[in-house]
């Protein structure tokens, strides 16, 4: 079996730290950080992600409620609560159902409250790309002259870390699903990031020996959350890989609480 790569531990430790800091701004600053999640269009998957993310906040004490308005609301909804002064930081959870708007809202939110740090002059890294490397870190997976592929290049996972990898000096491969010879692609490659949200798009016999994989694709099928990923790549024993459960995610809900806790400190400077 491969080794696999869990985010859960590092997650607790974080998530450890976190409350210390929300404490100490509720009792010295009297600051009560607060999450809104305006959702247009609840699937399995995104259900799960903000059932995920409540709980979380729970824990640390930190509030979360969830918006879910019509297109035709969304953008009165993040106006209200760009001035509200109890929400600290705001997300827009995608997709809408209208993707061809989807930059027009995300830029609708204040930047100082744009926690998911996808607006064009965001301050906070992107949760998904800051979990990976914090995965990364976290089992020592060096990346300096390692052939690095993102198989993906939306706005929530690809494309932010990409541009994280490249702002470090490091040059990673882009594609997508539907690259010529992804094969190829992926057996050339030292350490593999997928965030397609397409099923078994990388098989067993892709992967090079002693590859890194991080699977950070989602979606639903036949009612359960699946990634990127097929069975058979888990049953290699000379690789290393997230697990189809407790990798990535834990890791992103910690690093959007991050964000949100340094939305809430920007308070303590006004």
């Amino acid at each position: 079996m491969a080794k696999l790569l869990g985010g859960t531990e590092l997650a607790a430790f974080i998530k450890e730290r976190q409350a210390k800091q929300v404490r100490n701004l509720r009792q010295e600053h009297k600051i009560f950080p607060k999450l809104a999640i305006v959702v247009n269009q609840p699937t399995p998957v995104i259900e799960s992600y903000m059932r995920a993310k409540k709980a979380y906040g729970e824990d640390i004490l930190i509030e979360t409620e969830v918006f879910t308005v019509s297109m035709d609301d969304i953008a009165a909804t993040i106006e209200r609560l760009n001035v509200d002064e109890a929400i600290h930081a705001i997300i827009v959870q995608l997709p809408l159902s209208d993707m061809s708007k989807a930059d027009e809202i995300i830029r609708l939110v204040a930047p100082e409250k744009d926690v998911d740090g996808l607006g064009s002059d965001n301050y906070f890294t992107p949760a998904t790309a800051q979990a990976i490397q914090w995965l990364l870190a976290g089992h020592n997976i060096g990346l300096e002259d390692k052939q690095l592929l993102i198989i993906g290049h939306g706005r929530l996972v690809g494309a932010p870390l990409a541009k994280l990898w490249r702002d470090s000096g490091l040059a990673p491969k882009v594609v997508d699903r539907t690259v010529e010879d992804l094969a190829t692609e992926v057996a050339q490659s030292d350490v593999i990031v997928t965030a397609t949200g397409a099923p078994a798009i990388i098989e067993a016999d892709m992967v090079k020996p002693r590859a890194v994989i991080i699977d950070a694709g989602t979606t639903s099928e036949d009612g359960v959350i699946v990634g990127d990923v097929a069975p058979g790549v888990y049953e290699r024993d000379d690789i290393r890989i997230t697990p189809t459960r407790g990798g990535v995610g834990p890791l992103t809900v910690a690093s959007l609480f991050d964000n949100v806790i340094q939305a809430a400190r920007q308070r303590i400077e006004q």
